[in-house]
C-alpha cells in the first residue's frame, strides 16, 4: 500500500466557495471526491492508496451529509493515527453573502428543513463548529470573487510536496470589515492618506506615484521592517506545527491607496527571503 502525498478535506458553509476550491485542487493533480460522507473517508483513502495510482486527493465534506458529518472529526483523527496527513480547508463568509448566494442560486440549504434559510446557515455553523477549530486554513470569502477564491486556493497547495512557506497579502478597506481569516492584521491609518492629495486621488496604489507616496512617509519603512521581523519569527513556529500557509491582511481606510501599495512592497520583501507570496486587493475597485 502506497501512502498519499496529499490528501485534503475541503468543507465549510454552504455558498462559500467550496466547488470553485475543489476545482482548483483538481487542476493541481488532485482526484476530487465531492460529498462523500465522513463514515466512508478512511475506506476511501485506504482503497485509493492500495490502487498506487493516485497520490493526490481532495474530499468535499459539507452539510449534505446531514447526520453523517458528525464522524468526521472521528475520521479525521483516525487517518493521522494510521500516518495519513490531511490538511483542512476551510471556506466561511457572511451570513448575509451566503443568504444572497443561496438565493441568486435558487436551491434551498439542505439543513434549512423547509423553513428560513438562515435557519439552515445556523444549524451549519454550529454542526461545523468542531471542524473549523481544527482547520489548517480558514478561508473567509465574502469578499472574494471567484478568482481571487481560486488563486487563494492555489497559492496554498502548488508544489506543497515542496515545503517551505507560502504566504497571501491581503490589502483591504475597514470601512469593509476586517478580513476575519487572517494570522496577522496590520493598521496603516497613521500612515497620511493619499485620498487627501489631489493629484493621487483618483489613481490607487499600484500606481507608482501613489506607492512612492506612502512608501517615502515617516514610519513606513520601519513598518516593513517589523513585520518582515514578525514573518520570520512566525515562520519557525508554523512550519513546526506543519502548518506552511500565513495570511497577512494590511489595511487602510478604504483600501485602495495605502494598504495596495505596502502589500505590493511587502510581498516582495518576502518573495526576496523566498517565501511564496500571492497578493490579493480585497477592496480595491469598490469605491
Amino acid at each position: 500500500m502506497t501512502t498519499l502525498d496529499e490528501l485534503v478535506v475541503v468543507t465549510g458553509m454552504t455558498g462559500a466557495g467550496r466547488g470553485t476550491a475543489a476545482k482548483v485542487l483538481e487542476k493541481l493533480g488532485h482526484y476530487v471526491i465531492d460529498n462523500l460522507p465522513p463514515g466512508l473517508l478512511v475506506q476511501a483513502v485506504q482503497t485509493i492508496q492500495a490502487s498506487g495510482d493516485i497520490d493526490k486527493l481532495t474530499v468535499v465534506v459539507d452539510a449534505r451529509s446531514r447526520g453523517f458529518f458528525g464522524g468526521l472529526v472521528e475520521a479525521l483523527e483516525e487517518l493521522r493515527d494510521i500516518g495519513v496527513n490531511c490538511k483542512i480547508l476551510y471556506l466561511e463568509a457572511s451570513d448575509e453573502v451566503l443568504v444572497r448566494r443561496q438565493e441568486a442560486a435558487r436551491r434551498p440549504h439542505p439543513l434549512s428543513h423547509e423553513g428560513r434559510l438562515m435557519d439552515g446557515f445556523d444549524r451549519e455553523r454550529e454542526l461545523l463548529r468542531r471542524i473549523r477549530g481544527r482547520a489548517d486554513i480558514v478561508v473567509d470569502t465574502t469578499n472574494l470573487n471567484v478568482h481571487q477564491l481560486g488563486q487563494r486556493v492555489h497559492a496554498a497547495f502548488v508544489d506543497e510536496d515542496t515545503g517551505g512557506m507560502r504566504a497571501s497579502v491581503m490589502s483591504f478597506g475597514f470601512k469593509y470589515g476586517i478580513p476575519i481569516d487572517a494570522d496577522m492584521v496590520a493598521d496603516l491609518r497613521f500612515l497620511p492618506n493619499p485620498f487627501w492629495v489631489d493629484e493621487l486621488r483618483p489613481l490607487s496604489g499600484l500606481d507608482q506615484s501613489v506607492s512612492e507616496y506612502v512608501l517615502s512617509q515617516p514610519r513606513a519603512e520601519e513598518f516593513l521592517e517589523q513585520y518582515e521581523k514578525l514573518v520570520a519569527l512566525l515562520t519557525g513556529g508554523y512550519l513546526n506545527e506543519d502548518k506552511h500557509f500565513l495570511t497577512i491582511a494590511i489595511g487602510c481606510t478604504g483600501g485602495r491607496h495605502r494598504s495596495v501599495a505596502m502589500s505590493e512592497a511587502f510581498a516582495e520583501r518576502l518573495r526576496a527571503q523566498g517565501v511564496r507570496t500571492l497578493v490579493v486587493h480585497r477592496d480595491l475597485g469598490r469605491e
